[in-house]
């Protein structure tokens, strides 16, 4: 299928929608029929017919079409948060005493799903580096249901070969899930490596415009079946139907945005490299990166986050570099236009720092700005260290 239709036209129910070119938003909570017959016949497909927002909308239905197709799934479903989507996607397919083996340092969610939650149900988990694919072998035990990975993931950037990872998964008979919020659909297809199940925070490329908080988990019709019907429906992390909608606007840009924000941050990534007070970019598109290689082999490009760590004798100067940038704003997430930070040295309390990364730890954000203000931007912050 055509991107620039699947992005801008597929799933966009116009002959039920007053042939608008923007299909208007269904705000109900609730759907009326107008026989006993025609309402059990809708009971009996609730994943995929109007009863009650909470299940099925046909907005939020539009904007599954589109998810399926660009993931290339048969079906996908939309939630309130990434989150959501990864503990229902991880939590359908285990019980207690089962096993899961997920990457190192994945998003924080999913590490608290693993060793807070489901920890208190006996579900087990075991963190290895991911960056051999044989750790994950290794790692197997007779009650190991579920691989997790997340490639890359948004802090140190570490890859995994995700085909590598599939094919032990697939030989010993266990579930995968991956995590492809940085890549994008666009730049990264973890279903056509081998993978089951593919979760997104949709907050990110997806919805692009920092409006929304979403998420999306794809896979077969089976899986999402599964998933719809126990997870989904009982714990209720269904989006609104006007955040489905705000999605679905953000879709259409989905190609510009991506792009320009991968080209931008290969201009930033090099002149960062290059620059006497920074030690170290992380950012699997430049060639000093260790795992370069099999980046440009599964990803199509390498999208605008990167992580870098500032030769900064304190966290004084770090402070300086953060507060002195005028066109990297501090905030949490990514993905939208504008571009951000987020310096590990905040994630600082009272009794200390909450995870182990060094302070002089910077995630930038590349968005869609003039690369050359965001590098003069730069420039002039680490002046200030």
């Amino acid at each position: 299928m055509d991107l620039s239709y699947l992005l801008t036209h597929f799933g966009e129910d116009r002959e039920h929608g007053f042939d608008a070119v923007v299909p208007p938003i269904v705000q109900s909570g609730n759907f009326t029929y107008p026989t006993v017959a025609a309402m059990r016949a809708v009971v009996q497909q609730e994943m995929d017919r109007p009863l009650y927002t909470r299940g099925f909308n046909p907005t939020v239905g539009m904007v599954r079409k589109k998810l399926a197709a660009l993931e290339h799934a048969e079906d996908a479903l939309l939630f309130s948060s990434g989150s959501a989507a990864i503990a229902a996607g991880v939590m359908s397919f285990v019980q207690a005493g089962d096993h899961i083996v997920c990457v190192q340092k994945p998003y924080s969610w999913t590490k608290k799903l693993l060793v807070e939650l489901l920890a208190r149900f006996g579900v087990e988990h075991t963190f290895v580096d991911g960056t051999d694919a044989e750790n994950y072998r290794r790692a197997i035990r007779p009650n190991t249901r579920l691989f997790i990975l997340e490639s890359p993931n948004s802090l140190t950037f570490e890859l995994q070969d995700i085909a590598a990872v599939a094919a032990i998964a697939k030989a010993h008979g266990i579930l995968t899930l991956c995590d492809n919020s940085f890549s994008s659909p666009l730049f990264q297809n973890p279903i056509d490596l081998g993978v089951d199940l593919v979760a997104h925070s949709a907050t990110k490329y997806l919805n692009g415009h920092s409006d929304v908080v979403a998420g999306v988990l794809a896979g077969s019709a089976a899986h999402m079946r599964q998933v719809m019907s126990r997870e989904f429906m009982t714990l209720g992390p269904a989006p609104s139907p006007h955040d489905a909608w705000l999605l679905m606007r953000g879709l259409r840009t989905l190609e510009l945005r991506v792009n320009r924000s991968a080209d931008n941050a290969a201009q930033v990534a090099r002149f960062l490299e290059a620059h006497p007070k920074v030690k170290r970019v992380h950012w699997p598109g430049l060639p000093s990166h260790p795992q370069h290689a099999l980046a440009l082999r599964q990803m199509k490009r390498v999208a605008g986050l990167m992580s870098i760590e500032l030769d900064a004798p304190d966290e004084a100067a770090v402070e300086r570099f953060c507060d002195g940038l005028q066109r990297f704003l501090i905030a949490v997430s990514w993905g939208g236009y504008e571009s951000l930070q987020w310096p590990v040295c905040a994630l600082k309390g009272p009794s200390g720092y909450y995870t182990e990364l060094p302070f002089t730890m910077v995630r930038l954000y590349v968005g869609i700005e003039d690369p050359a203000l965001l590098i003069a931007d730069l420039e002039q912050g680490l002046a200030r260290m």
